[in-house]
């Protein structure tokens, strides 16, 4: 009878060894089970993180060309609004006749304004245009077209320096003739007499054949005649 208890309780000790490590594995069950549970939930928090700030960052980009583009139509809009130079409106110095606008229009609008007679606001409209696109091809004729609103003007020293950057600056153009025409006219008025009649005779001379040469030959017999 003592056997038999003694081997029951041996049974009974394997039964709870059994059952206590069985515990421990779905302990170790649970754990890895939450573990997992964890990761998951970090790699969702790492992806709402993520696909939140991407949003963020397209929101602030679609706000910055939203802001360029308001502020492009607001400078057009003043633009449109502000009176035209060509209307009759001012130019001020450091302003182009058509803000914003290409080579091609600003030298349109300023040669425009010496189609009117409006030569004050013509030579400001040509310089700003000079220092705006000094590698235009239509610069060497901007220049000339500076020179003679104030030649026109009376403005005659200005005129001569800027005649002279034309040969100077622009020695292909097709305004040397007539800049060195336009020389000889302003040493003329200045009475300069020998500077003019000097630059006359180098048109005729260098530009034989052409409309600055018959212009030329005339003045120089003026001069004659006038005993200068």
């Amino acid at each position: 009878m003592l056997i038999k208890l003694t081997e029951l309780e041996q049974r009974l000790e394997a039964i709870e060894r059994v059952m206590q490590n069985q515990s421990l594995v779905n302990m170790n069950q649970q754990v890895s089970a939450l573990e997992r549970r964890t990761d998951e939930l970090q790699g969702m928090t790492e992806t709402l993180g993520h696909d939140a700030s991407s949003t963020a960052d397209r929101q602030r980009e679609l706000y910055t060309d939203l802001d360029d583009r308001i502020r492009e139509l607001e400078t057009n809009q003043q633009a449109r609004s502000a009176p035209s130079v060509l209307d009759g409106g001012t130019l001020a110095p450091g302003q182009l006749p058509v803000p914003g606008g290409s080579a091609r229009d600003n030298y349109q609008a300023a040669l425009e304004l010496i189609k009117e007679q409006r030569y004050e606001p013509a030579a400001l409209a040509f310089d700003e245009f000079l220092v705006s696109f000094p590698e235009s091809d239509l610069a060497s004729n901007a220049q000339y077209w500076l020179a003679e609103s104030y030649y026109v003007t009376q403005k005659f020293k200005s005129a001569l320096t800027a005649f002279r950057v034309v040969i100077n600056d622009y020695p292909q153009s097709s305004k040397v003739a007539d800049a060195l025409l336009k020389i000889g006219y302003c040493n003329y008025e200045l009475e300069r007499w020998d500077a003019a009649k000097e630059s006359l005779a180098r048109v005729q001379e260098d530009f034989a054949d052409t409309t600055a040469a018959r212009l030329a030959a005339q003045r120089l017999k003026r001069m004659e005649s006038e005993g200068v």
